[in-house]
């Protein structure tokens, strides 16, 4: 009964009387009626009084407690909110208050429980260089504790070298050291497809954080990466996908698979590095794909193009190999290639901005500048035509002194070269004259 009289108080002075006319039992002078007269709650009733008990126990002490600094407290009033939660009608107004609720709390909990600002804004772990991150709006994963980090008020550090991002209170317990410097030492892909030696070779470890992990998910899920082979706990390996270099050099395979994160991480400061020299790997995969015998004559151009630039003082002040500054490899050599030239080359952006290029200096060194077309050659063989250049492809270059000729004209006179035999000559009447001079 004495339920029954604090119940009946609140609905009493909670009521407008101008809305509703006294109940039958209550008293004119708005007093609350006798205990003899208050009739029991009925089975419909059991919501609102619900809905009255949980707004008078529960709402107003965790909204009290939003300011409060005692962790303790806070805890108290969490456990509160959620035990409100379950006890409400589901989709109901006063259930998504208490979620609000509920959410503040946590907040104001785990900011008593983050480092405060005074952090320095270098910290240096297992060669990790962190930053202290001055961004507040944008979301982010951690990638110590996979949780959520909250940047209006917890800090946060990003390594410089590969973008490994934690909460501050997570950087003591970073046990990996940074990619970047396995990249700087040992700048090379594993080549072999997913090498999988089996879970029980890792003890039935996470290979990266040695975390129990099974098939079964219990006590946590095991996950593959595709590119070592190993298996990894759902803490180390998000399910990213990323290209995997061994199925792209033997299949010409480009579906992204799933690694984990200190893969993708390797893989993504790998991508554009030229490590990968196709005709030792696998020299027969520019007999199956044709875009690679383009490239590779598009790059053997460019680098007798080379020359005449380097050369030339127009080239130089308009700084025309700055176009390949992106792909830097391109005018040192032919054979070597980045996983990002491969992705491109499939794709077929490779080809047409290759081409675009090829074509500007084409046109400098045979249309634009004098210097450049005066280095050109005229064919000794038939000594007719317009001037050649080596990478024109209706010619052929001597290998030996590098004369030009047209291509015809020099598979008819393969056995001789005009240039060499003149050189030879010069060669051997120099040798005369300085004989004939040492004679007394």
């Amino acid at each position: 009964m004495a339920y029954d009289e604090r119940l009946a108080r609140f609905r009493q002075a909670h009521l407008n009387p101008f809305n509703k006319a006294p109940e039958q039992g209550e008293r004119p002078d708005g007093g609350p009626p006798t205990p003899a007269q208050q009739p029991d709650p009925s089975p419909g009733d059991l919501e609102g009084t619900l809905d009255l008990g949980l707004a008078e126990d529960h709402f107003s002490r965790p909204v009290g407690l939003i300011l409060a600094s005692d962790v303790q407290q806070l805890r108290q009033a969490i456990e509160e909110c959620k035990r409100a939660i379950l006890a409400l009608p589901e989709h109901s107004e006063r259930q998504k208050d208490a979620v609000v609720r509920l959410i503040h709390l946590r907040l104001k909990l785990q900011e008593l429980k983050d480092p405060g600002e005074d952090e320095p804004n270098i910290r240096v772990v297992l060669e990790h260089r962190f930053y202290k991150e001055k961004s507040k709006s944008v979301k982010q994963m951690c990638d110590k504790c996979s949780t959520i980090i909250w940047g209006l008020i917890q800090t946060w550090y990003t390594c410089t070298g590969c973008y490994y991002r934690c909460h501050s209170k997570c950087l003591p317990l970073v046990s990996k050291p940074c990619v970047r410097a396995k990249v700087s030492h040992q700048a090379e892909y594993q080549l072999s497809i997913c090498p999988e030696s089996g879970l029980d070779s890792q003890d039935y470890r996470c290979a990266e954080c040695r975390a129990p992990v099974s098939l079964r998910g219990v006590p946590s899920e095991a996950r593959q990466c595709d590119y070592t082979g190993l298996y990894y706990c759902s803490s180390c390996h998000w399910n990213d996908l990323a290209v995997v270099p061994a199925r792209a050099i033997h299949n010409w395979d480009f579906e992204p698979r799933k690694v984990s994160r200190c893969s993708m991480r390797y893989l993504a400061l790998m991508v554009s590095r030229p490590v990968l020299k196709l005709r030792e790997i696998n020299p027969l995969l520019f007999n199956y794909v044709e875009e690679l015998v383009e490239i590779r004559k598009l790059r053997q151009d460019i680098l007798l193009m080379k020359p005449y630039f380097i050369t030339c003082k127009e080239a130089m002040e308009a700084r025309l190999l700055l176009q390949l500054q992106d792909r830097q490899h391109f005018v040192e050599n032919d054979e070597m290639y980045s996983l990002q030239d491969l992705i491109d080359i499939e794709a077929g952006r490779l080809s047409c901005s290759l081409t675009e290029i090829h074509t500007l200096f084409a046109k400098h060194i045979k249309l634009d500048c004098e210097r450049c077309q005066a280095k050109g050659f005229v064919c000794e063989l038939c000594k007719e035509g317009d001037v050649l250049f080596p990478f024109d492809s209706h010619t052929s270059v001597c290998t030996d002194c590098s004369a030009v000729f047209h291509r015809d004209c020099y598979y008819d006179n393969s056995t001789t070269c005009p240039k060499c035999a003149r050189l030879s000559l010069r060669k051997q009447s120099l040798f005369q004259d300085s004989g004939t001079e040492a004679d007394p």
